[in-house]
């Protein structure tokens, strides 16, 4: 028995064997020479430097692109993101779902509507939390978005409710440009805070972001907004062949409005035809498994529409080859 089971273990180890010597003897025999591969290399392989606008305006104010600093700058993020291909298609893919409730928000605050890019660039539209804690699509610190009125404590986070922290987000911006005197400057600070700006600013004896010597992340940060809105606004020009049924496509929803406590959202979620899956990813900002409610308040919980959950429904009526003009 034994000398049995030693000899289909030697046939094994030889039949592989044998497989590896074919594999190896097929990759040599399809293998260019070293000349060939060189020469198929330098005459196929191609990189290409990203177009830079003649022109290029941040809600409305002047970029001097003519500036060799400012340029420069752009270009780096430019190529960062044209390159990074994999990170650029999801980002467009979520801006077509998302920018629709985002920005209707920015306009009832007359907040311009270049600052959808800032939230596309500081979280890819994802609830990300930073290492400073600041957390979801707009990423707000805790003490920030209390201050703007945001709820945010052990079961509720509207940081994470994309409606009440793009408003958050619209009340910092209106705050920040009549302190600042600009949008430009208003977007910085909200990467490095009012209070920061201001130290920067008075310092160096000028509030032009253009013109001011910032810390590296407050230094990329609009042109990181140039970038992609640049990108977004002509897609084609930068590579980008997207069907738009190949984009995250809008999901229909409903409210549902709630104001006593709701004990288990498990058995919540399935009385409303939903997985507790389902109703977490379309309210996260419900950060426990309970809504207690002690105070009676009224809170609008995102029911989706069940029967256009599906890609095919999503999608439909949408041209097969109808592409990605702007988004």
């Amino acid at each position: 028995m034994k000398k049995t089971k030693w000899i289909i273990v030697a046939v094994v180890v030889m039949s592989v064997a044998a497989c590896l010597v074919l594999f190896v003897c097929q990759i040599s025999e399809q293998s260019p020479t070293e000349s060939d591969y060189n020469k198929a290399f330098s005459n196929s392989y191609r990189l290409y430097s990203p177009p830079i606008p003649d022109k290029l305006y941040f809600c409305g104010e002047d970029v001097p692109i003519d500036r060799y600093d400012v340029r420069e700058a752009l270009d780096r993020e430019l190529l960062v993101n044209v390159y990074w291909q994999s990170n650029l298609i999801l980002l467009c893919k979520r801006a077509y779902r998302y920018f629709p409730i985002i920005e209707p928000i920015l306009k009832q605050y007359n907040i311009p509507d270049d600052f959808k890019y800032l939230a596309l660039i500081e979280s890819g539209l994802t609830n990300v939390v930073s290492p400073a804690k600041a957390a979801g699509f707009w990423q707000i610190m805790k003490e920030t978005g209390i201050g703007f009125g945001l709820e945010i404590n052990e079961e509720v986070d509207q940081r994470y409710d994309l409606e009440q922290a793009t408003i958050a987000a619209c009340k910092f911006l209106l705050r920040s440009y009549q302190q600042h005197g600009s949008w430009t400057a208003s977007a910085a600070a909200y990467n490095m805070g009012d209070n920061g700006f201001k130290r920067v600013s008075n310092k160096q004896l000028t509030n032009n972001y253009w013109d001011l010597l910032l810390n590296s992340e407050t230094a990329r940060y609009i042109y990181r907004i140039l970038a992609i809105k640049t990108i977004l606004n002509k897609p084609m020009e930068y590579g980008l062949q997207l069907r738009i049924r190949d984009l995250y496509q809008p999901i229909e929803t409903e409210f549902v409005t709630i104001d006593t406590c709701i004990n288990n959202l498990v058995d919540f979620a399935i009385k409303q035809g939903l997985t507790y899956k389902e109703l977490k990813n379309f309210n996260p900002w419900l950060r426990s498994d309970k809504l207690t409610n002690k105070d009676g308040k009224t809170y609008k919980i995102i029911v989706p529409n069940k029967d256009k959950l599906s890609h095919k429904k999503q999608i439909h009526g949408i041209a097969e080859d109808k592409m990605m003009e702007k988004i």
